[in-house]
């Protein structure tokens, strides 16, 4: 696609595309069903995940984010939301930090880690690529923290524990 095909796209289809990209992402965060926010990617959509590898397809992504949203730490995050979001109607991007923080470990701590998204408008409220950016130790230092912060105030699940034992350092 040229740059001049993604131009099609104005900043307001853009954002309000976002907005129900967001707005899904946020009910998949609460009821942990992702099957509406995968259906937001176009058949062929390329998700680049850097610590996890391309996937190509809807199936490759719903098999990953499934698996990924479905155990510690993934499991423990709670929201996803855009810190600041940029529309970019030459190329039909938004490009957002998100953040990725996980659940109240007991004592009202806010643990989390951010990621940098870059995601690829293709019309019609579907989106044909997403790329997401970030440092996986920042994330792996967040649930270690968090894990770390449970287990100080009692809280520490069996799954976390064990998560903790084989890649946060636990004790």
């Amino acid at each position: 696609m040229t740059s001049t095909d993604s131009a099609r796209f104005t900043r307001t289809e853009l954002a309000q595309a976002f907005e129900v990209f967001e707005a899904t992402v946020a009910r998949a965060a609460q009821t942990h069903d992702w099957d509406a926010w995968v259906g937001h990617y176009t058949p062929d959509v390329v998700y680049v995940e850097h610590a996890a590898g391309t996937m190509r397809g809807r199936d490759e992504v719903r098999t990953w984010i499934k698996r990924t949203m479905g155990s510690f730490p993934g499991s423990y995050m709670t929201e996803f939301p855009s810190l600041w979001t940029v529309f970019d109607e030459a190329t039909g991007r938004v490009i957002c930090e998100l953040d990725n923080p996980m659940r109240d470990p007991g004592d009202g701590t806010i643990i989390s880690a951010t990621n940098i998204s870059i995601i690829t408008y293709a019309g019609d409220g579907l989106w044909s690529r997403q790329e997401d950016v970030y440092n996986p130790l920042r994330f792996v230092s967040a649930a270690a923290k968090w894990c770390r912060k449970a287990e100080e105030l009692g809280t520490l699940t069996d799954e976390a524990a064990a998560w903790m034992k084989q890649y946060g350092g636990g004790r």
